[in-house]
């Protein structure tokens, strides 16, 4: 489970890569070194087998909080979203294309397979009212702020209560 952490692309782009191009993740590594299974294939670390992990980014404005991913080549069908307490989980999966028998390959950097997501949501979030919408593959999940919790606007008067005046 993810909470809300600020991230900006300056942060991804600095971080190493294998020979294949993948991010070097340590803690994807050790989370793959702990389920490794010699029966697979690939060599434990993840990197002969590329997964697909959507970016996601999430923001708040005045009366919701905004979730968005880039899902290229994922069908609607293919996403589930589930919203439990104050934790809502974002999945799905991207299927691989079918090949041919005598399809030759010069490069394979898509990548494929299952993805899941989780973050906790803010207190004062609508966990009733959640809606998603998946558009040119952007999925866009909108978590509307209970109306006791948006900011409400306060006018500053001058003080003067049009009141009395002092008599000498």
């Amino acid at each position: 489970m993810a909470n809300l952490i600020r991230r900006d692309n300056r942060e991804v782009a600095a971080r190493p890569r294998s020979s294949a191009g993948q991010f070097l993740d340590p803690f994807r590594m050790l989370d793959e070194l702990f389920r490794w299974d010699p029966s697979r294939s690939g060599d434990g670390w993840g990197m002969s087998q590329a997964e697909f992990v959507p970016s996601f980014e999430v923001k708040e404005t005045k009366d919701a909080y905004l979730v968005r991913a880039d899902l290229p080549g994922v069908s609607d069908k293919d996403v589930e979203i589930s919203v439990t307490g104050n934790v809502i989980q974002i999945s799905g999966r991207r299927e691989q294309e079918s090949r041919q028998e005598g399809d030759r390959f010069f490069a394979m950097e898509r990548s494929y397979g299952q993805f899941s997501r989780a973050f906790s949501l803010p207190e004062g979030a609508d966990a009733e009212r959640v809606s998603a919408d998946l558009k040119d593959g952007v999925l866009s999940v909108t978590i509307p702020k209970k109306p006791e919790v948006q900011a409400k606007r306060i006018t500053v008067g001058s003080g003067d209560k049009g009141g009395a005046t002092a008599k000498s």
